[in-house]
């Protein structure tokens, strides 16, 4: 019943990118020699400098241009022990960046009659057993979870949800599955009325990945790799189902981090020493950043689906209560006075990994970052996100014709 709902009139049965991307993918994935040196010798000074100032083990960061050329540089270590080099491919968590690709599965589907952004959860899971367990149950709409506005708690902050995850890893370490981690909210008080306030729950963002396997009856990591992962040629980022990720930088937490991981993420070179699996629909994918500037560059200028998207992707709920204030949008952080002017993109943590990517839609250009650390990275200690974010920026937005 749910995966055949047609009420806008299905445009096409197998969503592809088609013709109008091979354009992007030469210019993405292209030879780069032609972008200037010194703006890529600038951009790595910069990162060499960051680095060293933190003190961080390793990071990697890369730029798109408005033209489509993507640049990655590397500095410092992808694993302190042995002494082994970051390098520009090297490949991170992505965390809740993962949700940019949510929302924009979301709006392919919307596109195609599968479903609306409008409607009711109780359309695609009102019959699970648990729904009206649910928060806000009988209210919620796709929409609001897409903006967090759906006044639903996030189980990652209920209170029995680190003590579960260090007990699961202590029995062998399988990944929860999405209705499990869903278990922690039930029952619970909803924060306020849908749609009347907002506050970031990737529970939400569970619920929506049960919707989009419904609609499209493929499981959420076939949809957004054959959607948008292989057309766009990302071929660094996957889903971050099983302990092995090859290309893996390690990561480092601190030695007494609440959720009693180990300080080090890898037990071997690209084998990770916890299940990341947990993620899914809240994040779920590893990456590197080079892949993620492109990712920007592609969803946030308009070119990542068939039909315009943008007025739609960037209808935000705003975050606070200024007037010009960040917003939300679907699957998007949208600022609209930033330091160096408007930007929307999204950061992600999961413990050993920051990511961070940003576009910049008065120049048509894109830049990310990982850095293979969270220590002074989370919380209102972001100064060095903040930093790095400006910083890098600023070096490509600076840059004006410059000759090799």
């Amino acid at each position: 019943m749910l995966a055949s709902k047609t009420r806008k009139g299905t445009r096409t049965a197998h969503f592809s990118l088609g013709l109008i991307c091979l354009t992007t993918l030469v210019l993405v994935t292209g030879d780069v020699s032609a972008t200037p040196h010194s703006l890529k010798a600038r951009f790595q000074s910069e990162l060499d400098r960051i680095v060293a100032q933190y003190e961080l083990p390793g990071a990697t960061a890369a730029y798109t241009l408005a033209d489509g050329t993507t640049v990655a540089v590397a500095a410092g270590l992808a694993d302190v022990a042995t002494e082994q080099p970051m390098q520009p491919d090297s490949r991170m968590l992505a965390a809740s960046i993962g949700k940019t690709f949510v929302g924009a599965v979301m709006l392919s589907l919307d596109q195609e009659g599968r479903l609306d952004l409008d409607d009711h959860l109780s359309l695609w899971l009102g019959d699970k057993p648990w729904f009206s367990r649910l928060p806000n149950h009988d209210a919620i709409t796709l929409r609001q979870l897409l903006r967090h506005e759906s006044g639903l708690p996030d189980h990652v902050k209920i209170a029995a949800f680190p003590s579960a995850w260090q007990q699961r890893r202590q029995d062998g370490d399988t990944p929860f599955e999405p209705e499990e981690l869903i278990a922690f909210v039930l029952d619970q008080s909803p924060l306020f009325p849908a749609g009347d306030a907002w506050s970031y729950s990737d529970t939400g963002y569970l619920l929506l990945g049960l919707v989009i396997e419904a609609a499209s009856g493929c499981t959420y990591y076939a949809t957004v790799t054959d959607r948008f992962l292989t057309p766009l040629g990302l071929e660094a980022t996957r889903p971050q189902d099983h302990l092995e990720l090859p290309g893996l930088a390690t990561g480092y937490v601190s030695q007494d981090n609440e959720l009693g991981l180990p300080p080090a993420t890898t037990r071997s070179p690209g084998v990770l020493a916890w299940h990341p699996g947990l993620e899914w629909t809240g994040g779920g994918l590893v990456s590197n950043s080079g892949d993620l500037a492109r990712w920007a560059w592609v969803l946030f200028s308009g070119r990542g689906l068939q039909e315009p998207y943008l007025e739609e992707l960037l209808q935000g709920r705003p975050i606070d209560t200024h007037p010009n204030g960040p917003r939300y949008g679907l699957g998007v952080g949208i600022h609209p006075q930033g330091l160096l002017g408007p930007t929307w993109g999204h950061g992600g943590w999961i413990p050993g990994y920051v990511s961070n990517l940003r576009y910049y839609p008065d120049r048509g250009i894109a830049v990310a970052f990982q850095v293979n650390t969270d220590i002074g990275m989370i919380g209102s200690a972001d100064r060095i996100g903040e930093d790095m974010e400006t910083r890098l920026a600023r070096i490509v937005l600076s840059f004006e014709n410059d000759e090799d």
